[in-house]
């Protein structure tokens, strides 16, 4: 395969736009919850459920979504013979820093658009800059499938590596959560020579054994605790039997939207739940894994890699340790969010940040 990068535009065709239209359209749904009064304590409130449903056959607008998609560009390039697919938004300062952002599950490359922009063209000319290049994870989106069994997200981490060296960064930082998590850990653990500074928003991490718990961390060990027992259900359907449940949402777009939508509501301050682009960015990944092919590969990131109860101790281990500096902001809504006492035993942490949300303003204790 050619070393080339090829420029590549988000250009879905207007009958496959239409033809998700006549899915959702042609879908009946139950007309009712399960049982009275579920509310969401049997997965998503079916009124939820309802509203998004309507949301995305009223209201949503792809072409919108995809124009802003394609206002930095994007590119292609073959590593491995693998084709990756990623958007470039370079800065125009001389001084800028090239910065790997590197998404999870359910998500995409879509993920990080509030921020590339901001990143690489600061409203200050004087603030920082950045050159970000955001890549789809083998089995996302334009990126191809992996390749072969037993493909780990350490072999997403040498990929990308390759990626910013095949672009001219010898040198650059690095932004990860959930999946990403464990790309950029392998970066900071075993690329040191080029990964320079980690920053995670995700990053399982035990407390030292004995210590007498926060009242925020008391908090987040209960919500740990039931994830754990409630809300687990997706993760060991795709790390045992991902081509049952790939093949059976594959063309099925409110199956998506459900499959991923729950995670979007699991995972995040019920008040920023309430705010129009939340629905927005819920619809945005639903349709690009149901117009790209991707979920059922998706999936292999739960197949082929650690399992949640195993996080921790992963991290722990001293071949894993992040030798880079590397900063931390611990998401109280996140599935695990970890006290800076945690996670400074797995690696070099320099900034510890802790959060009651996304829109990041200060949470009590550690």
């Amino acid at each position: 395969m050619s070393s080339e990068i090829r420029p590549f535009k988000v250009d879905i065709p207007v009958e496959e736009v239409d033809r998700l239209q006549r899915k959702l359209k042609d879908t009946r749904l139950p007309g009712r919850e399960i049982v009275p009064d579920a509310g969401d304590q049997y997965g998503p409130s079916y009124s939820w459920a309802q509203t998004i449903y309507d949301a995305w056959t009223t209201d949503f607008d792809w072409f919108s979504v995809q124009a802003e998609m394609n206002k930095y560009p994007h590119y292609i390039t073959a590593i491995e013979d693998i084709n990756i697919h990623f958007l470039h938004a370079r800065a125009d300062s001389p001084r800028a820093i090239p910065l790997l952002m590197i998404h999870g599950w359910p998500g995409s490359f879509w993920e990080f658009s509030q921020v590339w922009g901001p990143l690489s063209h600061p409203a200050n000319p004087e603030d920082l800059a950045f050159h970000v290049v955001v890549p789809s994870m083998p089995g996302f989106c334009w990126s191809d499938w992996p390749p072969r069994k037993g493909w780990t997200l350490r072999d997403n981490a040498r990929v990308f590596d390759a990626l910013m060296k095949r672009l001219g960064y010898e040198e650059y930082m690095v932004q990860c959560g959930d999946w990403g998590h464990f790309v950029g850990r392998e970066l900071g653990a075993r690329f040191t020579d080029s990964c320079k500074l980690l920053h995670c928003n995700f990053a399982p991490s035990p407390l030292p054994e004995g210590v007498q718990y926060t009242e925020r961390e008391r908090e987040v060990a209960g919500r740990v605790e039931d994830w754990l027992e409630r809300h687990m259900g997706y993760a060991v359907e795709m790390r045992t039997r991902p081509h049952t449940i790939g093949i059976a949402l594959h063309d099925n777009p409110l199956g998506i939207l459900m499959w991923a939508g729950e995670k979007y509501n699991e995972a995040a301050d019920p008040d920023k739940q309430k705010q129009p682009f939340w629905t927005k960015a819920i619809l945005t990944t639903a349709s690009l894994y149901f117009f790209t092919g991707c979920i059922m590969p998706s999936m292999l990131c739960y197949y082929e890699n650690v399992r949640h109860e195993n996080f921790a101790e992963f991290n722990m281990r001293p071949e894993n340790r992040i030798q880079v500096p590397f900063g931390y902001s611990s998401f109280f809504w996140d599935t695990e969010p970890s006290s800076k006492r945690a996670v400074e035993r797995t690696g070099n942490l320099v900034f510890y940040r802790g959060m009651c949300s996304l829109l990041s303003w200060y949470c009590h204790g550690g």
